[in-house]
């Protein structure tokens, strides 16, 4: 089978090869007379242990389901004792390091992004990908660009789900200017009048964090730029580039405060639900948290698809789950079969999360439109159905093309957000923060490249 993606199918069940789904030991799989592959029953002399890392979810309810309801069932059904840590998502790079460093840990990591630069620590999860393409279909292309790497043919992660990041506005200040935050130019103009009018200000970040990062590259694409074309080609330093750095600073300028220079991952969350802003780019987290804390100022606080800029409509994912298998685990097998039968039923972790967690394999929540249609938590109950067309305008880091180790360094540190802040600031002109940015740029590929990751 070639290394490509998009040629990856559903295989016939017509015995067993070399290639298949897990290598079958002496004391492993049972071929059943239909020849499908049947996983094996760990432990039957001594249970075995899967020890799982996650991130602290922003939907308390779904670590609760997941940690003490859905992992325990799975195990009760493996003979495996699951083991779940939660830490919170900004000490999760650097426990990954030191995990990799130590060649000791947790059998299955789940990242909050892609981290190509991981790929040399952890197995291929080609097999997870083609299993669960047999039992419940292709993934999406955002999922495949976030966890494969086009140069070395591997698989350096799995994706089981992406969460949008949608437009979060206040319904209310934005009515009484008469616009509707459609565009990045209505964005910039309503923002002005709202804040004009009433003193509220938009809140996007301008920090050196995960969310300015999200909303910085949704600027970027919206206007047509990119830090590499779809081959991988280095095109960050563009007339595009520089008509969203303009932009951007205009934007600061007009419609929001100093504050967002000193903005940590969840300061816009808190910045909506206190009333103090009138729109920020994140996760449907605001309105989730609203509905059960400030219900009156949930009622308020709607949503938009992502703006739309001069060349198209596009927005990131908010978050891109990425499990990670280590080489070192101690129970790969076990992780691998965790994660198959995690999106076989998929549906339940939607509901679970609070359809903050959106599926990479569309079908295993066949019904995602009906469900989002309407919800009984909202204010109004169709809040959610904006989602409905979401991989119409979502995308990954590093589009148009894979996230590689390259992309992923820029991303991590902060090299795109340092550069729209200085210009917002006044420290450099555009074009200054630009060539300095890609000079950085053009050094962190040649770095990888000669690594043969990017």
């Amino acid at each position: 089978m070639t290394g490509n993606p998009k040629k990856l199918k559903e295989r016939k069940n017509d015995g067993i090869s070399r290639r298949q789904f897990f290598k079958i030991s002496a004391t492993g799989a049972i071929i059943a007379g239909t020849g499908t592959l049947m996983f094996p029953r760990f432990g039957a002399a001594q249970q075995k242990t899967l020890k799982i890392l996650q991130w602290v979810h922003f939907v308390p309810g779904y670590d609760k389901w997941f940690n003490e309801t859905y992992t325990k069932e799975w195990g009760a059904k493996n003979d495996t004792e699951v083991i779940v840590d939660n830490i919170g998502i900004a000490g999760v790079n650097a426990r990954a390091a030191a995990e990799a460093s130590a060649q000791k840990g947790h059998d299955l990591f789940l990242f909050n992004w892609p981290k190509p630069d991981m790929e040399e620590q952890v197995i291929d999860h080609r097999e997870i990908y083609e299993e669960c393409i047999k039992k419940v279909g292709k993934p999406i292309d955002l999922a495949l660009k976030s966890s494969y790497n086009p140069k070395t043919k591997k698989y350096y992660g799995f994706s089981d789900s992406f969460v949008p990041d949608p437009v979060n506005y206040r319904k209310d200040l934005w009515d009484s200017v008469g616009m509707y935050p459609d565009t990045w130019d209505d964005i910039r103009v309503g923002g002005a009048k709202i804040k004009k009018k009433h003193n509220v200000p938009v809140g996007i970040g301008l920090a050196p964090e995960i969310d300015t990062s999200m909303a910085m590259r949704a600027i970027m694409y919206s206007f047509g730029s990119s830090v590499h074309d779809e081959e991988g080609n280095i095109v960050f330093n563009s007339n595009e580039t520089l008509e969203a750095v303009k932009f951007v600073k205009a934007l600061f300028e007009e419609t929001m405060t100093e504050e967002v220079f000193g903005w940590d991952a969840s300061a816009n969350n808190r910045f909506m639900i206190s009333g103090k802003g009138s729109l920020a780019l994140n996760a449907i987290s605001i309105t989730r948290t609203a509905e059960k804390s400030v219900p009156e100022m949930e009622k308020n606080i709607w949503l938009a698809k992502a703006a739309k800029g001069p060349v198209r409509r596009m927005g990131l994912e908010h978050v891109m789950n990425v499990y990670a298998i280590w080489k070192f685990a101690e129970n790969i097998e076990g992780a691998k079969k965790f994660l198959v039968d995690y999106v076989s039923n998929f549906r339940t972790a939607f509901l679970a999360s609070e359809y903050y967690n959106f599926p990479c394999f569309a079908k295993t929540v066949p019904d995602l439109q009906k469900l989002v249609a309407y919800d009984k938590n909202a204010n109004p109950p169709d809040k959610y159905k904006v989602l409905e067309d979401v991989l119409d305008w979502a995308t990954n880091v590093g589009y148009p093309g894979y996230c590689n180790a390259a992309i992923d360094e820029i991303y991590s540190t902060f090299i795109l957000n340092n550069m729209f802040a200085r210009v917002a600031a006044g420290r450099m002109s555009p074009q200054e923060a630009i060539s300095g940015a890609d000079k950085k740029v053009q050094a962190i590929f040649k770095k990888w490249r000669a690594k043969g990751l990017a």
